[in-house]
């Protein structure tokens, strides 16, 4: 008789948690499980194959996959295309500097698109300072338009971006 009331109280604490699992997603609630971390989210999204890919060569997934917070300036796969061919293939033949133009599109920490409008620059992870600046109200870092921003992943920020930046 024991065996079977433990049997039937788990049961029903597993049908509850999985209750509340489906109530939280169908919300849109934040469940803490589950969000993505900066290469999940830019993978998910769709329009960042290249940069994805390149940071692939370059080694870069896991920093970006892992528990320190980061802002990535993320261009397109149409901001990609407007890199001359040339200029993409010696990349991806120059690990070094492949992850030098990949670090100068990264800024250690979370900074949202408000926080980023009251700097002048901020420093990469490349080493060298991206200039940010507010024309028209739209939010310009290192010659790029920023076309959408905060996206938020579990481990930071991105600002998709109009071009690819060169330090």
């Amino acid at each position: 008789m024991k065996r079977i009331s433990i049997v039937a109280l788990l049961t029903i604490a597993v049908a509850a948690g999985a209750a509340t699992a489906t109530v939280s997603a169908a919300s849109g609630a934040p469940s803490g499980m589950g969000q993505k971390n900066l290469v999940q989210t830019a993978v998910a999204a769709g329009q960042f194959k290249t940069l994805a890919s390149l940071l692939s060569k370059a080694g870069l997934v896991k920093t970006l996959e892992g528990t320190g917070r980061f802002t990535v300036f993320a261009p397109t796969d149409a901001a990609f295309a407007k890199v001359p061919k040339a200029t993409l293939i010696a990349l991806g033949k120059n690990k070094a500097k492949l992850r030098a133009v990949l670090l100068y599109h990264v800024v250690k920490g979370k900074v949202t698109a408000a926080q980023a409008r009251k700097l002048h620059s901020a420093k990469t992870l490349e080493g060298k300072s991206l200039p940010i600046h507010v024309k028209g109200g739209k939010l310009i870092v290192g010659g790029a338009t920023v076309t959408k921003a905060n996206v938020l992943a579990s481990n930071g920020v991105i600002h998709v971006i109009n071009k690819v930046l060169i330090p």
